[in-house]
């Protein structure tokens, strides 16, 4: 067998490939815990999200998740009778074989250092999408869209000037 052969043969699959000797190649595969000898896993866009929102909202200083439309289709979603509040409101996923891309949008208590509370989000993000799919989590894009104040939500005793 000439060396040109061998070279074909290593460069069309390299898993099989032998060298002129007769020996097989020993090479190191970075293998996903998603992909055996008998069978594959694939994890679902909806899944990765949902462990995505779960983990944002467990931060203290997350007032809210999502941006403003989200955030009002999601209001009018808690007032319907049989709805339940979206774990996805507010997160966008692309999910690889072996990766997943995060982007996160959030309302921020007022008063909470914001760099310190998306290094959070990161942390916990990253922690719970690794851990429970065995993803690596290559970013986590943290967008923070408004803060609230927590006299928005106090009713006003004052009356209204016009009625």
């Amino acid at each position: 067998m000439s060396d040109t052969t061998t070279r074909q043969q290593a460069t069309a699959d390299p898993a099989t490939a032998t060298t002129g000797a007769g020996t097989s190649l020993a090479l190191a595969k970075n293998e996903s815990a998603l992909a055996g000898d008998r069978g594959k896993t694939s994890i679902s866009d909806v899944v990765v999200a949902k462990i995505a929102g779960i983990a944002t909202r467990e931060i203290d200083g997350v007032y809210d998740v999502g941006g403003v439309t989200e955030r009002v289709v999601g209001k009018v979603r808690d007032v319907l009778p049989g709805t339940t509040t979206s774990t996805t409101q507010g997160i966008t996923v692309e999910v690889g074989e072996r990766q997943a891309a995060v982007d996160v949008s959030i309302v921020a208590d007022y008063g909470v250092a914001i760099h310190q509370l998306a290094a959070a989000i990161r942390r916990n993000v990253i922690a719970a999408i690794e851990q429970m799919t065995g993803l690596e989590v290559t970013e986590v894009n943290v967008a923070v869209h408004d803060i609230h104040f927590g006299d928005d939500d106090a009713p006003s005793d004052e009356t209204p000037r016009v009625q």
